[in-house]
């Protein structure tokens, strides 16, 4: 059900296409879907007995499965005050949730083992997305590890007019500036700040498609999810050209999560 403070209406037009998601009751906004996200904690192992760092948690779909595995602690950095309300009664006690920016957590310096961050990176700006991951590199340790999922562009030779193409027309329904990346862009990114990818997976973009909605949301989600898309005239335009937009271009893009091990910046 959506979250009654967000209730769908009218008022959803203005509103950046997650959020705008989130308020029609969409639990799992990433690119990849659940599946992705469930393949990138994987491929962390086994977080017991961590500090582990998530970066806009939204409201706990991956918190969830974080806690638990029995993290030494968790700490969720999320900046919108209203969405914490939800993530702390996912964690219910098993971490902690701090209301700041994710370029300037607060955090101390190596203070965390793994930091996870999802469909962040990809909705800022070049300058925004090294301060992220510069400040990732400074909450980690030595040896620590990141995992971000994100939105990439294929292949890794694409045309930058291309890139640019699909950047405008994905900026249009999601009203923010989407900066996807190539999987070999986003690998430079990391890797300019101290962070070396180890494994990088990717998936199909499908988060508007009807077997995706299904599979991350159940049954009963996806059919309350349809209702009030189908409810709000307003809102269900914006998500039609969205799953437009998606369709027009899924040869292009995709969904990557991304594993690097801090370093040390040479």
């Amino acid at each position: 059900m959506a979250d009654p403070e967000n209730r769908p209406g009218p008022h959803t037009s203005p509103l950046p296409g997650y959020a705008l998601l989130r308020s029609l009751g969409k639990g799992v906004i990433r690119p990849g879907g659940a599946e992705l996200t469930r393949t990138m904690l994987t491929a962390l192992g086994d977080l017991s007995g961590l500090d582990v760092v998530e970066l806009a948690p939204g409201t706990g779909a991956t918190a969830s499965a974080i806690v638990a595995q029995g993290p030494r602690s968790y700490t969720g950095v999320e900046r919108d005050a209203l969405t914490t309300r939800a993530l702390e009664r996912v964690l219910d006690g098993r971490g902690t949730v701090s209301v700041a920016d994710a370029a300037g957590t607060g955090l101390g310096s190596g203070s965390a083992d793994v930091v996870v961050g999802e469909a962040l990176l990809t909705m800022q700006g070049d300058t925004a997305k090294d301060a992220i991951v510069a400040e990732i590199h400074r909450v980690l340790r030595s040896g620590g590890r990141c995992a971000v999922h994100e939105l990439a562009l294929l292949p890794d030779d694409l045309a930058d007019g291309v890139k640019q193409d699909i950047r405008r027309e994905l900026a249009r329904p999601l009203k923010v500036n989407a900066r996807p990346l190539t999987v070999r862009e986003w690998t430079v990114l990391l890797s300019r700040h101290g962070l070396t990818v180890e494994r990088a997976d990717t998936a199909p973009m499908a988060l508007l498609e009807p077997r995706r909605v299904v599979a991350d949301e159940g049954p009963l989600g996806a059919a309350r999810l349809a209702r009030n898309i189908i409810s709000d005239p307003t809102a269900r335009d914006r998500v039609r050209e969205m799953r437009r937009v998606f369709r027009a271009h899924r040869d292009s893009l995709a969904a990557v999560a991304l594993i690097a091990r801090r370093t040390t910046i040479s």
